[in-house]
């Protein structure tokens, strides 16, 4: 028997109620060989970035230090919003703050226990943030890094498409190399899809249900290159699942522009209120010299046309976010239960976001607190996990490091999540 290994597959994007057998069939599958997880949930908010450091770590944001898909920073000259998408966030981060992450990753905590790959084919910041200080070998198509940051160049580099052809190589590389070949003791593939189409068409489409194929089919190929090892005498627990689910984009609210016009922020570029647009859900950060506009912004928001809930104080607390910073309140779009022309249920106002041009009436977003964007998938495959099983417990993106961990037989100290057991 070889050491005990963990392998992650996320789907990115994929909400729980899209596994059906005429779109999903591997990975319902892959339901009858595990424990699926049917009461799992992410976190706040609802994006990859946040998300992909939630799993490396088990912990919230609260905790982690990475709020967002995007926040505001002071770099030496106020507060500016930045997207933690960029290649070069986490080394901006890391001046700002003095860290990239506050607690230690998977990739940290395994280093000098047989070490981790991570191949991922969804933006730089939400691939590198699994691995941030370079522990272990990232591979993204932005950059590839072994142990210490080190360039990876040449044919070793992932050079790949960002969409479900990239994902479809990408996996196949992992199944030969990291799999088959490297055999490190924990190992993340993270595909861009169905995400990447969700936000580009509409939930339910012939374009998004390609991309959903897509993701399945890759999924379902680590699953089966993972049962014949684990039939041949090896010990690896295989997670698959994803970081977060969509809605339909309704309306988008200009925030920034709705502050200034209500007096409540100077100017688009002042430093003294700043918005962070996490698609469906918005930051509002307030520098010391604006921090008495509070109350008021409190009391104007939820008349705001597309605003749905307000968080703020021990209601931000309650989210998994910092409450001593200056991230001062997080507003989530108001939302419906209403279905799309395809029938997909839930739509929800955006808001606009400087950094992207992703949202679009119509098509699919996430970031807030919606049912569906709330709403990502976990399969649990291996020793300790009892096949066809389903388990109600309430579960987040935050069990996954402690269940990795567990079955590896190292500490969990510090995190927010518990490891997870079959039902």
């Amino acid at each position: 028997m070889t050491d005990q290994r963990a392998i992650l597959v996320i789907c990115d994007g994929l909400r729980a109620d899209l596994l059906r057998p005429e779109w999903t069939p591997n990975l319902c599958r892959l339901m009858g060989q595990g424990t699926h997880f049917a009461n799992h949930r992410g976190v706040f908010p609802s994006t990859t970035r946040t998300t992909s450091a939630s799993i490396a770590t088990g912990c919230h944001p609260a905790k982690h230090g990475l709020q967002g898909n995007a926040v505001a920073l002071d770099e030496g000259a106020g507060l500016v919003p930045l997207t933690a998408g960029a290649p070069d966030f986490r080394e901006r981060l890391l001046n700002a703050t003095g860290k990239t992450l506050r607690v230690p990753t998977i990739a940290e905590r395994v280093k000098d226990h047989g070490g981790s790959i991570v191949f991922s084919n969804v933006s730089p910041g939400a691939a590198y943030f699994q691995d941030p200080d370079g522990h272990g070998h990232v591979y993204h198509r932005s950059g590839s890094f072994a142990p210490g940051l080190v360039a990876i160049e040449g044919g070793d580099h992932l050079d790949v498409s960002h969409d479900f052809d990239g994902d479809t190589a990408m996996t196949k590389r992992f199944i030969d190399e990291v799999v088959r070949g490297r055999q490190p003791r924990t190992a993340v593939l993270w595909q861009c899809e169905p995400d990447h189409s969700q936000h580009e068409y509409q939930l339910g489409s012939p374009e998004h249900l390609a991309a959903l194929s897509a993701a399945d089919a890759n999924a379902g190929r680590v699953a089966d290159a993972v049962a014949e090892l684990n039939g041949a005498g090896e010990d690896i627990l295989l997670l698959i699942g994803s970081d977060h689910g969509h809605e339909t984009v309704g309306r988008i609210i200009n925030l920034e522009a709705a502050l200034i016009d209500a007096g409540f922020k100077d100017a688009p570029e002042s430093h003294d209120c700043v918005v962070a647009s996490q698609g469906l859900s918005a930051y509002i950060y307030l520098a010391d010299t604006a921090r008495d506009r509070l109350a008021a912004i409190l009391e104007w928001l939820p008349g705001l046309d597309g605003v749905g809930t307000v968080h703020a104080g021990e209601g931000l607390a309650a989210l998994g976010q910092r409450t001593d910073g200056a991230l001062a309140i997080a507003v989530d779009g108001a939302k419906s239960d209403a279905k799309n022309e395809f029938g997909i249920a839930g739509i929800s106002d955006a808001f606009f976001n400087r950094f992207s041009t992703e949202t679009a009436p119509g098509n699919g977003q996430h970031g807030g607190l919606g049912i569906n964007e709330q709403n990502p998938f976990l399969i649990a495959i291996g020793s300790g996990f009892v096949s066809g099983t389903e388990s109600q417990a309430k579960t987040s993106a935050v069990d996954v490091a402690p269940t990795i961990l567990s079955h590896l037989g190292l500490p969990v100290d510090g995190m927010d999540g518990a490891a997870l057991q079959s039902a």
